[in-house]
């Protein structure tokens, strides 16, 4: 370099790691020597016995030469800039270095300064005015389908049997109730009426629940299906004795049809125990009124078992029933395919799943929809045994704690009220012939003062509204003028206004004045009161009308007392708070048994159900993808980058997200069954397939039995193709541990575009060994292949058969003949399938290997863009920077039979395809080296593809393989990536897949990646090299040299003319295009460029002297593997 200025060299010399003395932090980046400068490898040397590099200082920017022993490799990012920053810190660069810094600091202020100013446009622009419209979007959305009726304003109600039985649960649990709380007693007779009807309903359902129940119901409640929904939906004993009860005990609220008085008490009535539970005489009766009182509450196990029933049929007939039908009510309404919503009795299930595509109505059940309702059966016992457990602690709470309370403390306060006025009868022991004008005047004023008390009760929160409360009292024995009676009265009748018009006591007038109302009942009482004269005259009920008597016998005379008392009030309160306290109770165990369920599904049944239904569908077709589960929400910042995460279940784990396996041990489960069931699909392969799929679903008597993964091997029609890494022992040595990394990053690419390319997911990789992958295109097994054929065959026959029917009776029968003969033959042809089928008779075969070829060729065409792969140019271990390095890869291809199975034993087994096609396959391969190209496919692969592609193959040889006996003509697919910019034919995933899916032939003529990566090869190299082989072949061996190296000189200078390489046209070397030059460094780029193929055939027939041998049968012997 002494022609650089001594002011370009760097000032700041850099150790090993790139740092400049008194930079760095880390050991290596402190310590010198201090005599490195950066510099760029622009080319290599191999004219001496070691290689050297010509490379370009980063200070002065001049070229020198540099030995492999004076450069050391920048790994790291940090010290290449901080080697750059070295490097132009020269002498001249140092004066210039303060005006820049001014510059910077002003720039610095002017950014900061726009950057501030341009704030408020850029946060409208960003997030301001896209705000708006997605909000203005999404409310015009919504107000269309509010103005269209359509989901989720829309609802369509249907009316079942099951609604009819709910509605009258509710009016046998209720109507009692309101009744007596709500309505007057007009309308009592037509209520019972109704509850008649009711009771007649539901006492027919629960007979047909009982009659319906499947023979060996018993022994179902005893075995492990106690809880399956198909035995739980039915009727149990629990249920049946408590709901018969419960209408036996109702028998009495209508026994009186008959006579038509229903507003009568009866034994056994609501009306009688909602005030002997409340008033009650004793503390026994008043417990014994409200025990019985309670009962009312087992009529509510008919409405639960209703709501259980329409949960076990929903939880039977759509394992999804949750994800459908959100919220409380999701049983009772149902989307319908127009997105509209109806009432629900039993929902007709529809089926809808990522995979299916029928639905229940128009598909049978399959075998994993059966195990996924036998799923429900943990859910199905949680539901009943918390029902049964809720509904016994509501019944304590009813029945059992207000019965105490009653044994306790008890409130008769008609009795008191009698009671006390007999001790004030009593008090004045007198007889009418000891009058005392005084004493009569105390009992008068007693009575008149007991009256104003008692004669109104209020019934209700108004104080303007009040009831008549007694209605009859008398009082005996007679002995003062107020007991005399009216002309309408019994003696001793107390209630009766007339005779408290000219009362003395100080009650009497006031009384009279202030109960016009009571005075007119009274008033209105015949001399023999009952009942239901007042319950006429009041319109109330008779059942509400108690009598109260006292009596005691004092110097043997009698006193006694009689009290009509009117407890219809009472009744009417009882049932109102009864009634709220029904309703309570029911909505509360109603929901509270629909959270325990939502929780015992949320936490419990669908994340057993998820985890069931990834074991099925593994069983049913290990090779497919993983359903989609769960992704994470994002937090506000967090990356959408699932890489560690493939399934989507969340649980993708972060160096700060340790925990993110899930909240719960089920979602724990159902993360780590998806890895396994990964892990086994990518780690077995399609050759394992069965193997899983067999014992996944072994079972004896309905239970799964020991697992056994050596199951036989069966026999297999497959394409076999093996993809090896081309140079991979130097790359090993090269770049050691790393070798990992570059052997996944080429299996992503190849694994990828395989699997995209082949028809349905027939394309799998069976095995990765090392750097090579065994791909297998699975064609089908022995006797599905044979089976196939012969019903396509048998189509063609019989649509023949069916197009030659004649009319005469001679020709039928003939016909009939010919049909069962036809018929036999089937038979017998499929009794003696053997393995002599061509594949290329199969419907289909052609563009079945067309894709498989397609995904070869597509994998080359991705490897050479991908930017991971392609990263490995730069390796400064691989190529010392200056890209000579190149992943390379080799594919061989091979059709045929296989036997697919596991080999191994119960310690280690693998999955595998044994076969001599698997392994001409990898002679394929091998071979490719030989010949100097990317592909090489046998004989059998070239007659299954289609004659679109057939047309873009060259026939290199015709070959023994090392092991073999059998003629094999090899092919190949010209496919070069030197030259050609891959990157500019680069497509989404989705398009890549859309590509595939839209398949044709004519690809083969369109396709750019398949059309660059053969552009070296032209008409007029084919043409001469196929003349060439047929020379050869021939045993013309001259000729074909002559031809061979004319097609070889041709490729030569279609690649240097058409600029295929990257040398400038100008500085071509003219001895590239003679072929009799021996300069090393010549012959080393005429066969980089040139044909290998050609090469190959031109050594070997020159090392014979170009003269065949007399044994020459158009074939020879490859000498290596």
């Amino acid at each position: 370099n002494n022609t650089d200025s001594k002011e370009d060299f760097t000032i700041a010399p850099v150790n090993k790691a790139g740092f400049p003395e008194g930079e760095g932090n880390a050991s290596d980046q402190v310590h010198g020597p201090w005599s490195y400068v950066l510099a760029t490898v622009q080319r290599v040397h191999f004219d001496e016995d070691f290689p050297y590099y010509t490379v370009i200082r980063e200070d002065t920017g001049s070229a020198q030469r540099a030995d492999a022993g004076w450069m050391e490799p920048l790994k790291s990012r940090e010290g290449q800039e901080a080697a750059i920053a070295a490097a132009k810190r020269t002498g001249r660069a140092k004066e210039q270095n303060v005006k820049e810094k001014e510059s910077r600091n002003l720039s610095s202020f002017l950014v900061w300064l726009k950057i501030f100013f341009m704030w408020p446009k850029r946060f409208a622009t960003t997030t301001l005015i896209p705000f708006y419209q997605r909000a203005r979007l999404a409310t015009k959305v919504q107000i269309a389908r509010v103005l269209f009726g359509e989901a989720p304003y829309a609802c369509k109600l249907r009316v079942t049997g099951v609604n009819l039985l709910v509605v009258c649960s509710f009016c046998y649990l209720f109507i009692e109730v309101i009744q007596h709380a709500f309505l007057p007693a007009s309308w009592d007779y037509a209520l019972t009426v109704v509850s008649l009807i009711v009771w007649i309903i539901l006492a027919l359902e629960l007979f047909f629940e009982w009659w319906i129940r499947p023979a060996g119901y018993f022994d179902l409640i005893s075995s492990d299906k106690a809880y399956a929904p198909s035995t739980a939906r039915h009727i149990n004993r629990y249920h049946l004795t408590i709901e018969l009860l419960a209408l036996l005990l109702f028998i009495p609220s209508f026994l009186c049809i008959g006579s038509k008085e229903c507003s009568r008490e009866s034994s056994f009535s609501n009306l009688k125990w909602s005030v002997v539970g409340v008033i009650g005489a004793s503390k026994s009766s008043a417990a014994l009124g409200r025990f019985c009182l309670g009962l009312t509450g087992l009529r509510m196990f008919g409405l639960v078992r209703h709501w259980k029933k329409m949960w076990i049929n929903n939880a039977f007939d759509d394992i999804d029933w949750k994800k459908k039908n959100r919220g409380t009510l999701g049983g009772l309404f149902t989307k319908t395919e127009q997105g509209k919503f109806r009432f629900n009795g039993r929902r007709k299930a529809k089926v809808e799943d990522e995979d299916i595509e029928e639905t229940e109505a128009t598909k049978p059940l399959g075998e994993e929809d059966l195990r996924l309702k036998k799923a429900a059966t943990i859910g199905t016992a949680l539901m009943i045994v918390n029902s049964h457990r809720t509904m016994v602690i509501l019944m304590v709470i009813m029945i059992v704690l207000p019965t105490l309370l009653a044994l306790q403390k008890t409130n008769p306060v008609a009795l008191k009220l009698a009671e006390l006025l007999q001790a004030n009868n009593i008090a004045l022991n007198l007889t009418k012939d000891s009058y005392e004008e005084m004493e009569c005047a105390y009992l008068e004023n007693a009575v008149t003062s007991w009256l104003s008390t008692v004669a109104k009760v209020q019934s209700d929160s108004s104080t303007e509204h009040q009831d008549t409360y007694v209605l009859w009292a008398q009082l005996l024995p007679v002995r003062c003028d107020f007991q005399e009676g009216g002309s309408n009265t019994e003696a001793g009748v107390i209630t009766d206004c007339a005779l408290w018009n000219n009362s003395i006591s100080v009650w009497g007038n006031e009384f009279v004045s202030r109960n016009s109302d009571v005075c007119a009942a009274w008033n209105t009482t015949p001399t023999e009161p009952y009942t239901d004269f007042f319950a006429d005259e009041l319109n109330i009920r008779s059942g509400g009308i108690f009598e109260y008597h006292e009596s005691a016998f004092i110097g043997g005379e009698e006193f006694s007392v009689k009290v009509l008392v009117n407890h219809n009030n009472v009744v009417s309160l009882t049932n109102c708070a009864f009634f709220l306290m029904l309703l309570t109770y029911l909505l509360l165990t109603i929901g509270g048994l629909t959270v325990l369920r939502g929780d015992a599904g949320r936490l419990v049944l669908d994340p057993l159900q998820r985890m069931l239904k990834i074991v099925l569908r593994y069983a049913e077709n290990p090779l497919a993808q993983t359903p989609q589960l769960r992704k994470p929400k994002l937090k506000k910042g967090q990356s959408s980058d699932f890489s560690n995460d493939p399934w989507g279940t969340g649980s993708g784990l972060g160096v700060e997200d340790k925990d993110q396996l899930g909240n719960y041990e089920t979602e724990q489960l159902i993360n780590a069954i998806t890895k396994i069931a990964d892990l086994l699909r990518k780690c077995w392969g399609v050759a394992g397939a069965d193997i899983i799929t067999s014992n996944l679903d072994r079972t004896q008597d309905g239970k799964p039995v020991v697992f056994n993964p050596t199951v036989p091997g069966k026999r297999v029609y497959a394409l076999f193709g093996f993809v090896g890494i081309s140079g991979f022992g130097e790359v090993l040595h090269a770049i050691d541990k790393d070798v990992m990394i570059l052997i996944n990053d080429v299996a992503k690419v190849v694994h990828d575009e395989v699997y995209r390319w082949a028809l349905g997911d027939s394309g799998q990789c069976n095995k990765n060994l090392g750097s090579t992958f065994l791909m297998v295109y699975r064609i089908g097994d022995f006797d599905e292949v044979h089976e196939k054929k012969r019903l396509a065959t048998d189509v063609v026959f019989d649509s023949k058969e069916k197009g030659n029917k004649k009319s005469s009776r001679l020709t039928r029968r003939r016909h009939q003949g010919l049909h069962r003969r036809h018929q036999s033959k089937k038979k017998s042809r499929a009794m003696q399938a053997d393995d002599t089928l061509q594949l290329s008779t199969l419907p289909g075969i052609q563009r079945f290997t067309d894709r498989a070829l397609l995904g070869m060729l597509k994998a080359f065409a991705a490897l050479h863009r991908d930017r991971e792969v392609q990263a490995w140019k730069k390796d400064f271990r691989l190529g010392c920077g200056v890209g000579v390095f190149t992943v390379e890869i080799l594919i061989g291809m091979d059709a045929g039979w296989a036997v697919e199975g596991a080999v191994g034993s119960e310690y280690k087994i693998d999955a595998t395809y044994l076969s001599p096609h698997v392994n001409m396959a990898s002679r394929m391969m091998s071979a490719t080296k030989q010949y100097g190209v990317t592909l090489l496919m046998s004989q059998a692969v070239e007659e299954l593809l289609s004659l679109n592609a057939r047309a873009k193959l060259r026939h290199l040889d015709t070959v023994y393989v090392k092991g073999s006996q059998v003629k094999q003509r090899i092919f190949t697919y010209d496919a070069r990536h030197q030259g050609v910019d891959f990157f500019l034919f680069e497509t989404s995933e989705e398009q890549s897949d859309l590509d595939a899916d839209n398949y044709t032939p004519s690809i083969w003529d369109n396709d750019q990646d398949l059309k660059s990566m053969r552009q070296h090869v032209t008409a007029e190299f084919s043409k001469k090299f196929a003349e060439g082989v047929k020379f050869y072949l021939t045993g013309k061996w001259k000729d074909a040299i002559e031809s061979l190296n004319q097609a070889d000189d041709i490729m030569i200078e279609t690649v240097l003319e058409e600029g295929y390489i990257d040398y400038n046209p100008d500085a071509i070397d003219p001895r590239m295009y003679d072929r009799a030059c021996r300069d090393p460094e010549i012959v080393n780029r005429r066969h980089a460029l040139g044909d290998g193929a050609c090469r190959v055939l031109i050594s070997f027939m020159e090392n014979r002297g170009g003269v065949p041998p007399s044994t020459w049968d158009a074939v020879r012997p490859l000498t290596s593997k």
